[in-house]
């Protein structure tokens, strides 16, 4: 009865393969769910797939630009220009652009005709592009690779889920370049990254055009989340993971908890009003709210 208790150990941090796992689950689960999405809609609707055409497609054309004063429309397919390679891309044609202002820059163009099955036309199009502020040329298009998109369905549980898998990869890439290209070209492209209000916005035109393309929306959606969870960043996930990583750089050795704790809050703070920052500005470049002001 006179023996002294044997104070309590404080309790051991789980062991760092256990914390990451912990920690991951979140993104881990971003990912399960859009594989399974994509898989949905192999089996469903059938997995989109893109077959590269000659030619660079004008998907718009600006109205009064160089352009549209040239007879260029939109749908036209640019299939030579006289000087350059004999299948022009989208990087060539704009180079060539650029590098011609207010010279006469000459387009062979394939036009559809006016009703489904009607031949194709060509043409010869003179174009002058109009000079930029930089002092580089601009026709006012945008330009995209020529594709002609059919769907395949999987015959068998196997050949789906090849085809998702494929599809996973694919839309990953396309996800992982596209928050790249936002960092290297922070300063071109912060006016396209959205927030909440503008993601359904386009989550509603999407379901309102075509039901197949909620598939594709979703699973871009968990990518992104994914992607942007792995982030280094107080307050997300990738932020606790480099603490993790941090202290098992340290030798196991904890990071002071006060420091913790204001890496943590002062990335909480930040998260909201970048938050809120998108959510204002989303709302009001809703078109409802435009056309009310």
């Amino acid at each position: 009865s006179g023996r002294a208790r044997a104070a309590p150990h404080p309790p051991r941090p789980p062991p760092g393969p256990d914390r990451l796992l912990v920690v991951s689950a979140g993104v881990i689960a971003n990912l399960i769910f859009a594989f399974l999405i994509i898989y949905a809609q192999a089996v469903t609707v059938g997995v989109p797939v893109q077959a590269l055409l000659s030619g660079v497609l004008v998907p718009d054309v600006v109205p009064g630009s160089a352009a549209a004063r040239s007879g260029l429309l939109a749908g036209d397919v640019i299939l030579a220009v006289p000087g350059a390679a004999p299948d022009p891309s989208v990087p060539a044609l704009v180079d060539l652009i650029k590098s011609s202002p207010n010279k006469k820059v000459l387009l062979k163009v394939s036009r559809a005709g006016p009703a489904a099955g009607d031949k194709p036309q060509f043409l010869d199009l003179t174009v002058v592009p109009d000079t930029s502020v930089d002092g580089t040329g601009r026709i006012g298009v945008q330009l995209s690779p020529n594709y002609r998109a059919t769907r395949v369905h999987p015959r068998n549980a196997s050949e789906a889920t090849v085809l998702a898998v494929r599809e996973f990869r694919a839309l990953g890439g396309a996800v992982l370049d596209g928050l790249r290209q936002t960092f290297l070209n922070f300063s071109q492209t912060a006016e396209k990254v959205s927030g909440p209000v503008a993601i359904i916005a386009v989550g509603a035109e999407v379901a309102r055009s075509s039901a197949d393309g909620l598939f594709q929306f979703a699973a871009i959606i968990n990518l992104n989340l994914a992607a942007i969870n792995l982030l280094p960043l107080p307050a997300l996930d990738g932020g606790t993971l480099a603490l993790i990583l941090l202290e098992a750089a340290r030798g196991g050795q904890k990071i002071p908890r006060e420091i913790e704790r204001r890496i943590m809050s002062s990335g909480i703070l930040l998260v909201l009003m970048v938050s809120m920052f998108l959510i204002v500005r989303d709302t009001l470049n809703l078109d409802f709210i435009k056309q009310n002001m």
